[in-house]
């Protein structure tokens, strides 16, 4: 099995794992609007792929052959079950593994994993040897920040390139600063200097306030990164990552309609025993910038079914477009 990073084109821009967002019905929405070169899922626990209660988180990992090439995130403390969840995830023809090892959660953290584990090498290192000794041939990659509490960027970063992921994904944040504060990209030449001063042929991507196409394109330039993942930049265009869909307006009919399609696909996917909930976070990605978005919106969030989703769009007057 080949390593699909060394394929793509550079820059290289990816879809960021976000918890209930990236399902899979989130990732053929965008996958028709225009797709990234790289798709993640949601981050999956590996005490949950190896427990009992497997079937309540194995959903996470459910995709289509249309979200390729798509890597399966994981985030846990136990070598053991990374080993074993790494095995299966190669198994189940995931084409890459990631390691989550940034996020800033704090009931995550509590528990010594993803952005704890900056502050702890020792295990840091079993759980990646673990996992690329489950996965065989499948690349594994490792998302992570510059720090925990401090900015702890080149020695970090060096620590993990001697592992030698197939990619190190950088949040220009340490994990203290949540998303509150701007990115220091500036941060990542160190990192993309190490690198190659190291002779590692490890890929670099950037992530932190990235909106655009041409942004990805401008930071590689400027930073020597290999790409970027964009996260929160998705919302405000679905077509962010189609070239020939930059601008961020779009019609109000055409907003409206991929509201359906994912109301549809998503009602088709999870039945009505899913989380409605969930799915009503999305309502702001289609239904804003238009007269009357913030009435609509209101009308939306406060439905409780997908009929009554239905209905209120078919009751909408929609304004003149010029």
């Amino acid at each position: 099995m080949s390593n699909f990073w060394k394929t793509l084109p550079k820059p290289i821009a990816a879809l960021a794992p976000m918890e209930d967002v990236t399902d899979t019905v989130f990732r053929r929405i965008v996958a028709e609007c225009g797709p990234p070169d790289v798709f993640f899922t949601e981050f999956t626990n590996t005490d949950g792929l190896c427990s009992p209660g497997r079937d309540a988180v194995i959903h996470r990992l459910q995709f289509t052959e249309m979200e390729r090439p798509l890597v399966a995130q994981i985030w846990g403390n136990n070598p053991e079950h990374y080993y074993r969840a790494a095995r299966d995830l190669r198994e189940m023809g995931f084409d890459g593994i990631d390691i989550n090892m940034g996020c800033p959660v704090k009931k995550i953290v509590k528990k010594g994993c993803c952005s704890a584990l900056i502050d702890n090498k020792p295990l840091a290192r079993e759980l990646i040897l673990a996992a690329q000794e489950g996965a065989g041939e499948l690349p594994v990659s490792v998302k992570t920040r510059l720090g925990f509490r401090r900015l702890q960027t080149e020695a970090w970063a060096g620590f993990l390139l001697e592992l030698k992921p197939a990619v190190l994904t950088m949040h220009a944040r340490i994990a203290a600063e949540m998303s509150d504060f701007p990115a220091r990209w500036e941060e990542l030449e160190s990192v993309v200097r190490l690198r190659d001063e190291m002779g590692s042929d490890t890929l670099i991507l950037g992530n932190g306030d990235v909106m655009s196409l041409g942004e990805i394109e401008e930071k590689a330039r400027r930073f020597g990164v290999d790409g970027a993942m964009v996260g929160r930049g998705i919302f405000h265009n679905i077509f962010l990552f189609n070239a020939n869909r930059q601008e961020t307006e779009f019609s109000v009919s055409e907003r409206l309609a991929l509201l359906r399609r994912h109301l549809a696909l998503y009602r088709a996917t999870w039945g009505d025993n899913g989380n409605f909930e969930v799915m009503k976070k999305f309502v702001k990605v289609y239904v804003a910038d238009f007269y009357g978005a913030a009435r609509l919106r209101n009308r939306l969030m406060e439905c409780t079914t997908y009929d009554e989703v239905e209905r209120e769009l078919a009751r909408w007057q929609l304004p003149v477009e010029h």
